[in-house]
């Protein structure tokens, strides 16, 4: 299994992760999928990420990672599809100012981002308690299998 991903870079910032950590991360969260995927991250400022989140999600405000699963438009062959799971849509100002207020390492949360939102294009969510659950056990597991401590606990 393997990910083809597409990375586009247009915010600013000094702690945007280098293309081969969106790679590795981006694995890392598919590690126990069988197929091969193309998966697109696009890195934004806070004014993109706002006008995404309100457009798609009707919140006006940037948030720190959007998941968007791919959905093949209705009456087209499986086969001509190709194996695109989804694009992230990470607004880079809110993964700093979070990584900062909740003290933690700059790259690990952007791992930590990178991971939660390839795990919602895989379809695990948090909706309920269980899912919360599930989907944070996940989280876990693969952010050590990366030497990143747990994202959920106290800093």
């Amino acid at each position: 299994m393997s990910v083809e991903l597409e990375l586009q870079v247009v915010a600013n910032g000094e702690g945007i992760p280098p293309a081969s950590a969106f790679r590795i991360w981006s694995q890392a969260a598919m590690k126990d999928a069988s197929d091969d995927v193309e998966l697109a991250i696009r890195v934004v400022d806070e004014q993109e990420g706002r006008s995404i989140n309100h457009e798609y999600r009707d919140r006006d405000y940037a948030t720190n990672v959007l998941s968007f699963s791919f959905e093949p438009p209705e009456g087209v062959p499986a086969e001509a599809l190709g194996h695109h799971l989804g694009d992230l849509v990470i607004c880079a100002p809110v993964v700093e100012r979070e990584a900062k207020e909740q003290g933690k390492p700059l790259a690990a949360h952007w791992a930590h981002m990178v991971v939660h939102g390839v795990l919602h294009l895989r379809g695990f969510d948090h909706e309920t308690d269980e899912e919360a659950q599930r989907m944070e056990d996940m989280e876990r597991e693969i952010l050590d299998g990366l030497g990143i401590s747990d994202p959920y606990a106290a800093a």
